[in-house]
């Protein structure tokens, strides 16, 4: 079993930068692992996936050039690096894994089957 435990959210300016870091507990050496974001009424957003190695990485249109996701698998941690913020990135972040192989690209809510609860981002304008 895969425990996923967020945190780095925060009340944050316009143009500023966050980082996020996802522990795990349990081997996630081998998942692919992603940021997903859900802002109120909205639909859960994916944001960033990472494969196993961190060869493979894939971004949402609205984050890419200015988020980046990384990994340290010594550490059971996935990190999620948030540049040049926009009130509109304000959202719960959710960290999440995958037991699904290869390097192929997972961007749906289904394809995940760990998830943490999520930590808070807001951006002031």
């Amino acid at each position: 079993q895969v425990q996923l435990v967020e945190s780095g959210g925060g009340l944050l300016q316009a143009g500023d930068s966050l980082r996020l870091s996802c522990v795990a507990s349990g081997y996630i050496s081998s998942f692919a692992m992603a940021w997903f974001r859900q802002a109120p009424g909205k639909e859960r957003e994916f944001v960033a996936q990472i494969n196993w190695s961190g060869g493979n990485i894939y971004y949402g249109d609205s984050v890419l050039g200015r988020f980046t996701i990384s990994r340290d698998n010594a550490r059971n941690t996935v990190y999620l690096q948030m540049d040049r913020l926009e009130p509109e990135d304000t959202a719960l972040y959710y960290c999440a894994a995958t037991t699904k192989g290869g390097s192929f690209y997972y961007p749906d809510v289904v394809d995940y089957d760990y998830w943490g609860q999520g930590t808070l981002v807001t951006v002031s304008s």
